[in-house]
């Protein structure tokens, strides 16, 4: 967390968490995108369907290890940033889950009286 003197932490840009998450496909599609590149292409020299492909720029499935490494290899993005980006959206989603919040504070309450 960035702090500032005379200015709230929940006031500074990267301290804020984004209203909806960016999901690693949105990545990957700009990235098709700026090359010129269709999904189709992408998925055959990677070696994977391409509806696979599709659901994770859709943001309907995730990015997984392997599925990073095999990108990295086709279009130079870090795996790295790619496992990272998907982590975050993973946390964000499950942070907006309201009914798994409370789930999470009943946990908390419990374990505080342990």
């Amino acid at each position: 967390m960035i702090t500032l003197n005379g200015i709230a932490p929940d006031m500074i840009a990267n301290n804020l968490t984004p209203f909806e998450p960016t999901h690693p496909g949105e990545l990957i599609k700009d990235e098709l995108e700026a090359r010129h590149l269709t999904q189709a292409k992408l998925a055959e020299s990677i070696g994977v369907q391409p509806s696979l492909l599709n659901e994770i720029i859709k943001g309907k499935r995730g990015v997984n290890t392997e599925m990073a490494l095999l990108i990295e290899a086709a279009l130079n993005i870090p795996a790295d940033l790619l496992l990272n980006l998907q982590s975050d959206y993973n946390m964000q989603v499950a942070k907006g889950d309201a009914s798994f919040m409370k789930r999470l504070a009943s946990i908390r309450n419990i374990a505080a009286v342990l």
